[in-house]
């Protein structure tokens, strides 16, 4: 079996569908297979969750749940849950963005409705394989179900400030149980068709949760909350590439003392879950088991603040000791030091190198340099914290607060020396340098394969509005990027 291999990063929400949001039916089958028409073996994409703060995959309402926006309304008719004729009228959303506000408002609609019809008809045979989901992941999901209803019953404020803390509404907590069923059950068969056609799956795993969130209402002790379950520490990371003043992302910080004592039963219970949904996890922020960023909670930025130790061994210690195999993609981008560099390569796990960050400076030992790979790495283009890579090459400035235009242009007149290139088919130029690197993985966003332009970012870092929002239309799969896909693919060993 060939060990070289290539993939797309597109999370399911960008994909096209006329419900204003990318979800997980037609569509998403119809794009497995032109990942595997196009040759790629691999597909990449962002946490699951439901989107919290900033609509954002990395702030999740729950760090387990599957997010409700993609449950696929289509997939509900099918199976009688939910009048087509409703999906006759559904509102015009626009086809190349999220418009958040309306997606959500529209899509719970329907999925309340759904699950009205289906406590009401559903038959024996239905509602047994409903309870025994229930049964199954009970030790996240009724928490997590609770959670939300009282959520939902505090006009969706965060949980510091509920006013009606009683038992949550029963009919409510049912129809969140029965959402993430459809869930599990949507995404189960579209996992099922990529490993028909030879796909795994990449998804993501955030080092931190958001405050607001199932994970840290149902667990205070394993954070750093004072007595009003407020933080008193939060996340992020010192000023760097993508902001003068740091990362202030505001996570509540782990008590990792108390995950040692308790055997991180949290975490390797979350870790399961994701291994149940994914093939291969990336660690988002792996620098954080080594040392991490702490800030004082309240703070708007991430200037002051400190390194302190995180887990290290000892938590990858506990996960080996249940899992068989820790399939993990290691995030190590950003202020990387010798232990963290020594943390990934004890556990064998792959890292990361963006070519957006390759050509910067002159040193011949940097690691994001082409020709400094090494076969156990994964090269991308660049991942949904970058511009895509034609914005990037084109654009004034580049998300990099800290660097002059001069020396951007140093930068890519660097790229087209080392390229070979006239800069016309620049995404085309990465796209070929990451198949063609020694790297055994190689993975670019579709937003690179298309050729889009920085309208078609998917994130800026340090920044809360406008973000994840970009989708794909459906006449941009065309049998014509198939092919080139296919071809490059082939050229450089990545499909027989």
């Amino acid at each position: 079996m060939l060990r070289r291999k290539s993939g797309i990063l597109l999370h399911p929400t960008s994909l096209p569908g006329p419900y204003g949001i990318g979800d997980l039916g037609k569509w998403a089958h119809r794009f497995v297979e032109f990942l595997a028409g196009s040759g790629q073996r691999l597909w990449q994409i962002l946490p699951l969750g439901p989107p919290g703060y900033g609509n954002s995959p990395y702030q999740c309402y729950s760090s387990v749940a599957g997010s409700p926006l993609l449950v696929s309304p289509e997939l509900l008719a099918d199976e009688g849950w939910i009048d087509r004729e409703e999906l006759n009228h559904a509102p015009a959303f626009p086809e190349e963005r999220v418009d958040f506000d309306a997606v959500i408002s529209f899509r719970w609609s329907l999925l309340r409705k759904a699950a009205r019809e289906f406590f009401e008809r559903a038959s024996a045979g239905q509602r047994g394989e409903f309870d025994a989901f229930c049964g199954r992941n009970g030790i996240w999901l009724d928490k997590f179900a609770e959670f939300a209803a009282l959520k939902e019953a505090n006009g969706g404020v965060a949980w510091t400030d509920w006013k009606e803390r009683a038992d949550p509404d029963p009919l409510e907590v049912q129809a969140q149980k029965f959402v993430q069923h459809q869930f599990h059950r949507q995404w189960g068969s579209l996992k099922n068709r990529c490993h028909e056609t030879g796909i795994q799956i990449i998804g993501d795993v955030p080092i931190f949760v958001a405050h607001d969130s199932a994970d840290v209402w149902a667990n205070p002790e394993l954070f750093d909350l004072d007595e009003a379950g407020l933080p008193r520490t939060i996340a992020g990371v010192p000023p760097d590439y993508f902001s003068a003043t740091g990362q202030c992302w505001g996570n509540p910080l782990y008590r990792w003392s108390v995950h040692e004592q308790t055997g991180f039963r949290w975490w390797i219970e979350r870790i399961r879950s994701t291994l149940e949904q994914v093939d291969i996890a990336r660690i988002d922020h792996f620098r954080g088991f080594e040392k991490y960023y702490e800030i004082p909670g309240g703070a708007q930025t991430a200037v002051v603040g400190r390194w302190l130790d995180g887990p290290g061994d000892q938590f990858f210690e506990a996960l080996q000791q249940t899992f068989d195999k820790l399939p993990f993609i290691a995030e190590d981008l950003g202020m990387i030091t010798p232990e963290v560099i020594a943390l990934r390569d004890r556990w064998g796990f792959p890292g990361m190198r963006v070519l957006q960050f390759a050509f910067g400076h002159d040193s011949p030992y940097d690691p994001f340099k082409p020709y400094n790979f090494v076969p156990d790495c994964v090269v991308y283009t660049g991942t949904h914290d970058n511009d895509t890579t034609v914005g990037w090459f084109h654009s004034a400035g580049t998300g990099a607060a800290t660097r002059s235009a001069e020396h951007e242009r140093a930068e890519r007149e660097a790229v087209l020396r080392y390229m070979n290139s006239d800069g016309r088919e620049i995404h085309w130029d990465f796209i070929r340098t990451a198949l063609s690197s020694v790297s055994e993985t190689a993975i670019f966003p579709m937003q690179d394969a298309l050729g889009l332009g920085s309208e078609a970012r998917m994130n800026l870092p340090a920044s809360a509005a406008n973000n994840w929002q970009w989708r794909m239309r459906a006449e941009q799969m065309t049998p014509e990027l198939s092919a080139r896909l296919l071809g490059m693919s082939r050229t450089y060993g990545r499909v027989e």
